[in-house]
Formats: structure tokens, sequence, C-alpha cells
């Protein structure tokens, strides 16, 4: 009976342990369920929401702000500004003025009246052969410094030996030799040299409804839309009405600096894109100096390297291309004095490609040798009909001989 009831015991203690057992383990099932179980949905009409919304992103439409009770400009309190701001002033924008148009200076006598500029720098040619035509004994050192002085100053080996041998005839036939004999003597030789029989009037006449043609070519650096510029106030001033032409479409601000020169006298000026054909441009001018009626027509052209075949062919291009209105009453050539017989090759190329009809002679003033308008009326057998003595607007002159000679003898 012991032994009965120890396994009755053994039995009702495994039965107690196997139900612990299961009640633990249904206890684990059931929990792990409550936490997989979503928590109840709430009604639509109130969401609640537990963490702070995302930032709408582009595109999403904000959303509208509660109403809250809005305050009165006295109830807000704006923050101490720690040091006082100084509020700009508006920007004030000037109106530039207008252009006022300018009167120039007449062009009569405008030679004689800049005549002490030019013989400043151009007597040195005078003083010096008046100095060794005064010489007691003429020998042939006296003549050969004579012919020196004559060849430094430009004037070129034929009319040197030319003037040289009609000073010495009269020389020999004056016998004594005063210094007024001797000036007049001199002063007659070299007008005789520089020419007094050229037509030297810059030819700008209008036959019917088409003005005068003037086209102005040159080298580069020589002054060339300076001059054109400065020329169409040697015509507003003689009265003639003008239009100008920007045909140097190939360097920079060309255009706008004889656009300038055109606004200071009234005179309008055609010019095309930077870089554009020249030749459409002088065609363009023409046409609108013949539609506004005006008496002349300036053109500018790009300076031209005499060496380069093709730039002198587009200027050939330039004057047919004119042509096609009215023959050209004009095509001065600058040459800058101061390149002496550099000057005389690069007049020549030019007379092969256009017909040159006169010559402006620009910086005769400074370090100039007079003698160069001999040279180069020599070379082309066209007159110097214009000469540039300075910096000056006015200081382009029509080219008088006498006063040109009186210059370079001085006082």
């Amino acid at each position: 009976m012991a032994d009965t009831g120890w396994v009755m015991e053994i039995v009702i203690l495994a039965v107690v342990i196997a139900l612990v057992a299961v009640g633990a383990i249904s206890g684990l099932v059931v929990s792990g369920r409550k936490k997989k179980q979503l928590p109840p949905s709430a009604p639509s009409s109130t969401p609640t929401i537990t963490a702070p919304p995302a930032e709408p992103h582009v595109g999403d439409e904000a959303a509208e702000p509660k109403e809250e009770p809005r305050r009165t400009i006295e109830e807000v309190e704006l923050p101490k500004a720690t040091a006082p701001v100084e509020e700009a002033e508006p920007e004030v924008v000037e109106e530039l003025p207008k252009t006022e148009i300018e009167v120039p200076e007449p062009t009569a006598g405008r030679l004689v009246r800049l005549r002490a500029r030019l013989a400043r720098s151009q007597n040195s040619l005078g003083k010096g052969l008046l100095s060794l035509l005064s010489r007691e004994h003429l020998d042939e050192d006296t003549w050969e410094e004579i012919e020196d002085t004559l060849l430094t100053a430009d004037v070129g080996v034929q009319p040197t030996q030319e003037l040289v041998e009609r000073l010495r005839e009269r020389v020999k036939v004056l016998g004594t030799r005063t210094p007024e004999e001797l000036r007049t003597l001199l002063r007659e030789e070299l007008l005789a040299l520089v020419g007094t029989d050229f037509d030297r009037q810059v030819k700008t006449e209008k036959e019917g409804d088409t003005p005068g043609i003037v086209m102005v070519v040159g080298v580069n650096g020589t002054g060339k839309t300076t001059t054109t510029g400065k020329l169409a106030r040697v015509l507003v001033a003689d009265g003639s009405t003008v239009v100008l032409g920007a045909a140097d479409t190939f360097r920079a601000a060309a255009a706008d600096q004889l656009q300038t020169w055109g606004e200071r006298v009234g005179a309008y000026t055609v010019r095309g894109p930077e870089g554009g054909d020249p030749a459409s441009v002088a065609f363009d001018a023409v046409k609108e100096g013949k539609e506004m009626g005006v008496d002349v027509v300036l053109i500018d052209t790009a300076g031209r390297l005499h060496t380069k075949t093709g730039l002198m062919d587009e200027l050939g291009k330039v004057k047919r291309v004119v042509e096609k209105h009215a023959p050209l009453d004009e095509v001065l050539l600058v040459l800058d004095a101061t390149t002496g017989q550099n000057g005389l090759v690069q007049a020549r190329v030019f007379a092969e490609v256009v017909d040159i009809t006169g010559i402006v002679l620009t910086k005769l003033d400074g370090t100039a040798k007079g003698g160069i308008v001999v040279a180069v009326q020599r070379e082309l057998g066209v007159p110097v009909k214009l000469v540039g003595l300075g910096e000056g607007p006015d200081d382009l002159a029509p080219f008088e001989p006498e006063a040109f000679v009186d210059a370079l003898i001085g006082d």
C-alpha cells in the first residue's frame, strides 16, 4: 500500500507540472498574437496624427492655415534695431545731353591761319637753303649740301636735281645776292616745284538728284576715318549737306568714330554690321544720299595694306559697286606725311587699283618733311588737295601752294 501511495503522488505531481507548462505556453501564444494586431481604425472624419507632417513637395498644395485671432499693428512688438539702418537714396539717372550741332570754321584762308604752326616744323628747309645760298662762295661742296638738304626733306631725287640746276643758273645771273633777293628767288623756284597749275578743288558737284560721291582710301594708321570726319566739316563749312558711309566694317568702333564726327555737324551716317560687306554699306550710303537729297556722300573705306592683294581687290569691288549709282567724283588717298618715301610706294599701288584723283597729307606738322608734297605729286601726277596740320577738328585745310611755300621759307 505504501508503494501504491508513492506512485499516486508521483502521477499527481506530473499532472500538475503538465498543466503549468500548458498554461505557460498558452500565455506566450496569446501575448504574441496581441502584439501583431493593429490598433482599431478611428473614424475618417477625425483623423488622429501622432507624428509631425512631412514637408510638402513641389507641386503639392499647401494646407489651409488655421483661423487665429488677428492682432493689430499696435499689439505687435517690433524687434529693436541694434543700429540705425540708413535707407539707400534712389539712383538718379541723368539724361545724356543731346549732341549740339557745331558750326565749323570757314575754310577760306584756313591754311594761312595755320601758317605759324606749319612754319614751326617746316621752315628748317627754307632756312637751311637760304643759309647755304647766302655764302660768299658757292662752290661744289655748297651745292652738294643744298642737294642733301632737299633730299632730306623728301623732295625726291629728280625734283631736287631740277631745282638745283635752276638755282645755279639764276644765282649766276643774279650776281649780287642780298637776303631779300635770295628769299624771292627761292620762293619762286619752290613755288614752281610745288606747282600752281593744279586744280586743287575737291570736286563734289551734285548732278540732278545724284549727290557728289567721294571715296576715301589709304593704309591703316594714316588717320583715314578722322580725315573723313574732318572733310565732312570742311564741306559743311562751305555750305554742303553730307551723308557719311561707314564702309570700314573691319576695324572695331570705326563706324562709331565716324558717326560721332557726323553728329557734330548734323551729317547722317549709314553703317552696317561689324565684319559685314563694305561694298554693301557703300552702296546703301549712296542710295540714302540720293533719297535724302544731300549734296555729298563721303565713303570711308577700311584701311588696306598695299602688300595685300586680296584686300586691294576688295577695294576695287567697293568702287565698282558704288559706280552702279553714279561715277565717283573724287577718290582721295590719305597719306601719312611722316612716312616719307614709303608713302610713295603705297600711293603707287593704290593708284593701280583705283583712279586716285587727289592726295590728303596728314601729320604734316611736327616732324614731317614738306618735300613729300612735291614727291607725291610727281609720283602720281595728281595734286595734293588737303593737308592735316594738327589734332583739332578744323585742322584739315585746303592746300594752298603760296601759303605752304611761305611757311617753308619762314619770315
